[in-house]
């Protein structure tokens, strides 16, 4: 991010900090000095007020009385005074000697106004003037208040100015270093405050943008009891509340594309069944049609005759009752009307039932069924469609049986699934012809189908009921026969 709120906080703290150290800085260098000065002023004005009070009440003032009157801020103050009357004869003295002669000299200076070219007027009130005096010997500044009291007497009182421009640069170093110091902690506290208040707020941005993409599985995980908390929390509800509305309008949509889907496809399959059935019908019953006419008019009186025509009759009916119930079959298979019950059974016990109906029909064509598997192995699913589907393999394989006239069924125990397989000796089937012979009423040959009385329907069977299995099956052409295969689960 450009601009990150970590970025923002950070950026508005040093800033605040710096305006308030330079303001600091400028505030002690411009005005400290000026303030320093004006807070001894009072000082020495308050000196001079008790002075006068007192001279004006006893103009003998004895020692005692003065230092209990100026004692205690003359001292804190530092402060040196000298009164004397007008004939410059001293009357009242703080400090040494020699210091007192200073002052004397100071205060002759003032009255005869030759003190004023090494001194700056500072200000005057109605009998006083504040001087701001250096002495060249020991370079040091002084602030001096000189004037007359009421009873006529002189006065100077003089207070030490320490270097305040020293005192001013001693300070804003300090200032600067203990700036410096407090910018870096700052600096820490302020990033450390800021990423805890930010990663929340990154979070909830995380999950927004998933949210943008349709992914609803982040969830704020914060634990901090305030208003983000509550936000994370409204983000969480409305998260599942997208998911749950997205999941509702996809089910209606899903539901819709099927019936969209199944709309079309029973129109197709109404379409193809109706073409598809005319043109299987219209052989059998043109059979039927032909031999009946030929009973009734009597074409033939021979009594084996008659039989044959009654014979051919019956069988080209049966066939067509055989194609109307697997048609029927098909048909409950492809729209999902017949529930498929999953349970545990013997695969062994069902092959061998079914090789077992079909023996009749094993010796009239000579075959030699050849059987690979276990004496009992157990699997899941569907007993009855499994049954179809191993039967149909075993009728296709009887009816397309050539060369060495060998059928050979195996089952083969995989780590999760069973294989259960067909093959028959004969000719393989034609390469191009394999995606199509899953689909309904097609036919490779369409003589032998004809020959057999198949109609192409066995395999569509097969592929209904092992789809709705969802399991693999298949075919492999090998040089000698083709194998028909089946998977089903072991556990």
């Amino acid at each position: 991010m450009k601009y990150s709120i970590k970025k923002q906080m950070l950026s508005l703290f040093i800033g605040m900090l710096g305006f308030i150290l330079v303001a600091v800085f400028m505030a002690n260098g411009n005005f400290l000095e000026k303030y320093y000065i004006h807070n001894k002023e009072q000082v020495l004005t308050q000196i001079y007020t008790t002075l006068d009070t007192l001279l004006s009440e006893d103009e003998q003032i004895d020692s005692e009385k003065l230092n209990e009157a100026l004692g205690p801020i003359a001292e804190k103050s530092n402060v040196a005074l000298i009164v004397t009357d007008v004939s410059g004869q001293a009357r009242i003295r703080m400090r040494t000697d020699i210091e007192n002669e200073e002052l004397k000299v100071r205060l002759i200076g003032y009255r005869m106004n030759i003190n004023q070219k090494n001194s700056e007027l500072l200000s005057r009130g109605n009998n006083y003037e504040f001087w701001k005096a250096k002495d060249h010997v020991n370079q040091a500044e002084y602030l001096e208040l000189w004037g007359t009291f009421a009873n006529g007497d002189l006065f100077l009182i003089r207070s030490p100015l320490e270097s305040i421009r020293e005192s001013v640069g001693i300070t804003n170093r300090f200032l600067g270093y203990i700036g410096i110091c407090v910018l870096a902690v700052s600096v820490v506290i302020v990033l450390f405050f800021s990423k805890r208040i930010t990663q929340p707020i990154l979070e909830l941005t995380d999950i927004s943008q998933r949210m943008a993409n349709l992914d609803f599985d982040a969830k704020y995980t914060g634990k901090c009891a305030n208003e983000i908390a509550v936000l994370g929390a409204n983000f969480n509800k409305v998260s599942e509340k997208l998911e749950q509305m997205i999941s509702e309008l996809k089910s209606a949509n899903n539901e819709l594309q099927k019936d969209i889907e199944k709309k079309e496809k029973l129109e197709q399959m109404r379409t193809e069944f109706l073409g598809n059935v005319s043109h299987e019908l219209k052989t059998p019953i043109a059979l039927i049609q032909g031999y009946a006419e030929g009973l009734k008019e009597g074409v033939s009186d021979d009594p084996e005759s008659r039989a044959f025509y009654c014979d051919v009759i019956m069988d080209e009916a049966n066939k067509m009752n055989q194609m109307v119930r697997n048609l029927l079959t098909l048909n409950q298979l492809e729209f999902g009307d017949e529930e498929v019950t999953f349970e545990r059974f013997d695969i062994v016990q069902l092959v061998k039932g079914v090789l077992q109906s079909c023996e009749i029909l094993i010796q009239q064509k000579g075959v030699n069924v050849n059987c690979v598997m276990a004496e009992s192995v157990s699997v899941w699913g569907d007993e009855f469609k499994t049954e179809q589907v191993i039967r149909n393999y075993i009728s296709n394989a009887l009816n397309h049986v050539a060369g060495e006239n060998i059928i050979e069924i195996k089952i083969v125990e995989r780590e999760k699934t069973v294989r259960v397989s067909v093959f028959n000796s004969g000719h393989p089937i034609p390469e191009e012809d394999i995606p199509h012979i899953w689909e309904k009423f097609y036919k490779v040959d369409k003589a032998h189908t004809r020959e057999y009385g198949g109609n192409g329907i066995g395999l569509s069977i097969v592929k209904a009921i092992m789809e709705s299995f969802h399991k693999e099956y298949g075919v492999k052409n090998y040089e000698n026969g083709v194998e028909f295969y089946m998977e089903l689960d072991l556990r």
